[in-house]
This record gives C-alpha cells, sequence and structure tokens, in this order.
C-alpha cells in the first residue's frame, strides 16, 4: 500500500482504540451505525444512550469534544433537510412556538437528525483514530473487491498530487498580479482548469506506465498483514453489543 497517509481527520494517538486493527474498528462502526438506524424513532431515551456510548469511545481514544464537534459540520446538509420537514410534511398539525407545524415531519426530523448525527460521529470517531492506509488495508482484510480497493488508494493519493498542483497554478497567477475579481477573469480561470486536466492525465498516464514497467499486473502487493485476535475482536464488538441491547429494550419498552 506504500507510506502512510495522513489526513487532517486523524488525531495521533496511543490509546486502546487507536490500537485496534482497522477492520475490527469497520466492522464496529458499520455494525452500531446499522443498529441505530433500526432503533425505532419513538425510543428517545435511546438515542441519548447511543450518544453515551459514543462519548465514552471518544474518552477512552482521548479525543477531545471540541475537535468531534468541529467535524461534525459536514452533518449541515442534514440539518438543513431535518429542519424543512415539519413544514413541507403533510398530516396532523400541531403549535410549536406559535408555529403550526406537522406532527409527522417534527417525527421525522427528529428520526433524521438523530440518526444522522449519531452515524456521522461514529465515522468521524472512527477517522481520527484510524490512518487512511490502515482504512485501506482494513477493506482489504475484509474482503472488498480488489479493484475498489485500489480506485480508493489511487484516489487518496492523487488528490493530494491535483490539489499541490492547484496550489503551485494560483501562486504563479498571484505572482503574475492576476486577482479573480468577475466575470472577466472567468477565462483565465477556464485555461487553468483545462491545463490541470491535461496534465493531471498526462501525471497519470505516467504513473501507470512506471506501474507497468516494475511487474504490475492488475493487483497491489500486500506488504503488512493485517490482523486481529479473539480479545481484540471482542474488545471492538462492545460498543456495537452495547448498542443492540439498548435497541432490543427500545422495541420492547
Amino acid at each position: 500500500m506504500g507510506a502512510g497517509h495522513a489526513h487532517k481527520l486523524y488525531r495521533q494517538g496511543h490509546s486502546p482504540v487507536h490500537g485496534l486493527p482497522p477492520h475490527c474498528k469497520l466492522v464496529a462502526v458499520f455494525c452500531f451505525v446499522l443498529v441505530v438506524v433500526c432503533t425505532p424513532r419513538e425510543a428517545m431515551w435511546a438515542f441519548g444512550l447511543y450518544a453515551a456510548l459514543l462519548g465514552a469511545v471518544a474518552a477512552v481514544a482521548r479525543i477531545p469534544a471540541g475537535f468531534l464537534l468541529k467535524r461534525l459540520v459536514v452533518e449541515v446538509p442534514f440539518v438543513a433537510f431535518a429542519l424543512l420537514m415539519p413544514f413541507v410534511v403533510p398530516g396532523e398539525q400541531t403549535t410549536v412556538l406559535g408555529v403550526s407545524v406537522s406532527v409527522p415531519g417534527l417525527w421525522g426530523a427528529w428520526n433524521v437528525l438523530a440518526k444522522a448525527t449519531l452515524g456521522v460521529a461514529a465515522s468521524v470517531l472512527l477517522a481520527s483514530t484510524t490512518e487512511l492506509r490502515a482504512v485501506l488495508l482494513g477493506l482489504q482484510r475484509l474482503k472488498l473487491p480488489p479493484l475498489l480497493v485500489q480506485i480508493a488508494s489511487f484516489m487518496i493519493r492523487y488528490g493530494d498530487v491535483v490539489t499541490d498542483e492547484m496550489r503551485r497554478m494560483a501562486i504563479a497567477r498571484r505572482s503574475r498580479g492576476f486577482e479573480a475579481r468577475g466575470v472577466r477573469q472567468w477565462r483565465v480561470l477556464a485555461a487553468s482548469a483545462g491545463a490541470l486536466f491535461i496534465r493531471s492525465y498526462e501525471r497519470g498516464e505516467r504513473v501507470h506506465l512506471a506501474m507497468v514497467s516494475r511487474g504490475y499486473a492488475g493487483t497491489m502487493p500486500v506488504i503488512d498483514e493485517v490482523t486481529a485476535d479473539r480479545r481484540q475482536w471482542a474488545y471492538a464488538a462492545t460498543l456495537p453489543v452495547l448498542a443492540l441491547a439498548v435497541c432490543l429494550l427500545g422495541w420492547t419498552l
């Protein structure tokens, strides 16, 4: 898989959560999100317990609350959609703060907001404690189609290359006195975008030829074999198992 690749969501640490094999964490997060989705929306207390479980994981991983909250901003589109539901979903009406809203819309907004927030928070915790390279190794260990893993790997690495190329082109434009102030400058920006596409395409061809010349035949060699023992699987299963117990209580109470 090559050298390690850091990302902005990752927070360096040496906690028990950081030390878990990546495929164990991937399975744990997937099962947790699945349990959250299956929880009845009327069991509002259950979602509070789910949040407490994620808070406990964050505490064990030594991830500050502020670090997580800042990265939950990605959820804003879901929040905007949820806030509109009480006004557009038909059904029985009720009054909240002097405004007439739909009862089914309120339940739908709560359902989307609660489950989306918990899912995003679980994903952020996974990204905060697992490097991208480790995630790819975990996906490979879970027998995800190798071609998809390779595409994801190349996309991550090549994304940085393209971003760095964009930065250099922007510096070159500014050094020549260019400033995008209006529609008249769009022509220059369009030309830059075209040049970036051509450079990226040519670079991709050169990289592919270099890989083929080194024996690439459609599969990447596995440098690090990631394994997990029963203790690590049991440790990772703690979160989804506790969440499943809460979900079952939510359906029975």
